[in-house]
């Protein structure tokens, strides 16, 4: 699966420049809630919540495509995050399949990876703007 990859850094210059581009978060409900949500209102963006597995079951989102796309142009940028980068790579592939050829994956997630000592680090919420839902 060969999807478009943008860094945090990316993310955010394109989030900032192109007035299109739009950020999708697929993470849970749950996630959401519990751990926090990527803030782009600085922006005068708002960021779209829809789930790629949903929660609390884990089963893949059925209508996840329209959800996501609802009111979008195909050409628009559309830059996809979850937790860490593997969601949002499917989601993102999904996405390119469907006709949304500028797809991307924000590769860091919201979170990161998980450091030697467990704990996500590199992720959106150590570096952009994020709030509580």
């Amino acid at each position: 699966m060969i999807v478009n990859e943008l860094s945090l850094e990316q993310a955010w210059t394109m989030l900032s420049s192109d007035p299109d581009a739009v950020l999708i978060d697929v993470r849970t409900t749950a996630e959401w809630a519990e751990i926090g949500i990527p803030d782009v209102s600085s922006l005068g963006k708002q960021t779209r919540f829809v789930e790629w597995n949903m929660y609390p079951d884990g089963l893949p989102n059925e209508n996840f495509i329209a959800e996501a796309t609802t009111e979008l142009r195909p050409e628009q940028p559309l830059l996809i995050l979850c937790r860490s980068g593997a969601r949002s790579a499917a989601a993102a592939y999904a996405l390119t399949q469907a006709g949304f050829a500028n797809s991307y994956n924000v590769v860091a997630g919201f979170e990161g990876n998980p450091s030697p000592s467990g704990q996500r680090v590199g992720g959106w919420k150590d570096s952009l703007p994020w709030g509580k839902q």
